[in-house]
């Protein structure tokens, strides 16, 4: 029972990093770009969640309708205004900066909530749920944020495939050029695609939050990087593959920190990662593209 435990907190950690590498693969497979800035969105959306719940006395549920509102509409700003105009700039540019956009956001949120740490309130308890007679226990966070991530990775898959906007998504991933002539806008796509990963940020954040409790303006920084590792580990630009490499790193970690050490364990998951895409360079579900020259 001990095994199964670490593995369920494997899941539950992974979903979260899944909901989190959503947003990195999303704008990478259809914007060609790399938004390293996403993890301190998920920091603002924990905050606003956590005002709206603790200072404001809101539902939970509408603590996180709020967070997830405003971190889309800072989403669409950051991509009109700081990578809108990199859209034919050199990927450096574009890389510096989303840097500088994220450690704009971390000294905003220390200006505007200050540097304490905040103790982030439970959006659904701190229950458990006690099988085989108390030797499993599984936490009702743990339950939501699985569920969670399956809802979100079912309802985005039919999004992208079923629907108009979803077709633009993909049109534009393939060729932008193309997608224009055709009639689709793809300003307005690529808008759309960061205020998905932007509101999914906010879900993570508050998820994040619930099983980790203390907030920090720095609370979206490693977890953002450790989802950006498991949108390389399944494959960057695939949905299905932020969701397998998601899961796949959480279990790895918890199982690392369990059996070898918690001081390595985020050794041994880029040492993971180091193996797989020297096996695979594309991923577990990437596609290999070639150029031709």
């Amino acid at each position: 029972m001990v095994f199964l435990n670490f593995f369920i907190s494997g899941i539950s950690l992974g979903s979260i990093y899944a909901i989190i590498a959503l947003g990195y693969t999303m704008v990478y497979g259809i914007a060609k770009m790399l938004n390293f800035a996403h993890g301190d969105v998920i920091m603002v959306g924990a905050y606003v969640c956590f005002y709206a719940i603790a200072r404001y006395n809101l539902p939970p549920v509408l603590g996180v309708l709020i967070a997830m509102l405003l971190c889309t509409f800072l989403g669409i700003i950051v991509e009109r205004l700081a990578y809108k105009p990199l859209r034919q700039a050199p990927s450096l540019a574009v890389l510096i900066t989303a840097i500088g956009v994220s450690y704009f956001l971390q000294n905003a949120a220390l200006l505007l909530w200050s540097s304490n740490p905040k103790v982030f309130p439970s959006i659904i308890g701190r229950g458990a749920y006690k099988l085989f007679d108390g030797a499993l226990s599984v936490s009702h966070v743990t339950v939501l944020t699985i569920v969670t991530c399956l809802v979100i990775m079912i309802v985005l898959s039919l999004f992208i495939n079923k629907t108009r906007l979803g077709k633009a998504m993909r049109a534009c991933s393939e060729d932008k050029s193309a997608a224009q002539l055709m009639g689709i806008n793809v300003n307005a796509t690529i808008s759309l695609t960061f205020a998905i990963g932007s509101g999914l940020a906010a879900v993570a954040g508050a998820l994040l939050c619930s099983a980790y409790p203390t907030l920090m303006p720095t609370t979206g920084s490693l977890p953002g990087i450790k989802a950006f590792t498991a949108a390389v580990f399944g494959g960057i630009g695939s949905i299905p593959g932020a969701f397998l490499g998601g899961l796949m790193l959480g279990v790895i970690e918890i199982f690392a920190k369990a059996y070898i050490s918690s001081q390595l364990s985020d050794a041994v998951v880029f040492a993971v990662l180091i193996i797989v895409l020297l096996v695979k360079p594309a991923g577990l579900l990437g596609k290999q593209v070639t150029e031709k020259v």
